[in-house]
């Protein structure tokens, strides 16, 4: 029989083609729909973690604006503080300066420098120390004045140190090693002085200050005037804080 050609039939092959095409036609929808789930559940979830963050970030904001708060508070108040203090020791050293030159006009009115005194010469009228805030600080003063008829300028040279304990030993300090608030023309050694009447130190009514170095005990000051053509005059002050 010309012209024809005999192929066998393979029934299986068919079979699994026919499988794979439907399974390539339900797949694709799935697949399609799969991602589509996954991708909305991402966004899902990414919406909530956005939401929580900016939770979190309003109320570290709103944390941060309390400190703020409260720093601006502090920070206020310390200063008030300051100021207040500042404005206590002003308070405090312009009082002492008034007192100080009350008492001086007092020494004048209430007769010491009459002519009934008993003796002629320089006196050490009066010596002060006044502790301050800080630990040893301290202000101070001098006063000179003369007794009798004489009205001749007093001139000479003072030596005042502080005697005390340092490191259980006796130990004396000049008070030009202690405070910088002297006349000019002082040394280590002594201080000049030259008045009619009165002589102030410091000078001009003000408080001197004088700082006692660490650990150093004051016991007592020793004064003692050398006066030009007249006695040498001493005083012995108990320290007192």
């Amino acid at each position: 029989m010309s012209g024809w050609e005999v192929r066998p039939s393979n029934r299986s092959n068919e079979r699994r083609l026919r499988s794979a095409l439907i399974l390539l036609l339900v797949a694709a929808p799935c697949a399609f729909y799969l991602g589509t789930w996954w991708q909305a559940r991402e966004m899902q979830v990414e919406g909530v973690d956005s939401q929580a963050l900016q939770v979190r970030l309003h109320e570290q904001t709103r944390e941060l604006d309390e400190l703020r708060q409260r720093m601006a508070v502090l920070s206020s108040g310390e200063q008030l503080a300051q100021q207040s203090n500042e404005q206590s020791r002003q308070t405090i050293k312009l009082l002492e300066e008034q007192n100080f030159k009350q008492q001086q006009e007092l020494a004048f009115y209430k007769g010491v420098l009459a002519p009934d005194s008993r003796a002629d010469g320089l006196l050490i009228r009066s010596v002060d120390i006044h502790p301050t805030e800080q630990t040893g600080l301290f202000r101070f003063k001098i006063m000179l004045s003369r007794v009798g008829k004489d009205d001749k300028p007093m001139k000479g040279r003072l030596h005042v140190q502080v005697d005390g304990r340092q490191a259980g030993e006796a130990k004396s300090l000049q008070l030009r090693q202690l405070s910088d608030d002297l006349p000019s023309g002082a040394t280590k050694q002594s201080i000049p002085f030259a008045f009619k009447h009165l002589q102030v130190i410091p000078e001009g009514g003000r408080l001197g200050q004088l700082r006692l170095p660490e650990g150093f005990e004051p016991v007592q000051i020793r004064i003692k005037a050398e006066v030009e053509g007249g006695k040498p005059v001493e005083r012995l002050i108990e320290w007192t804080d």
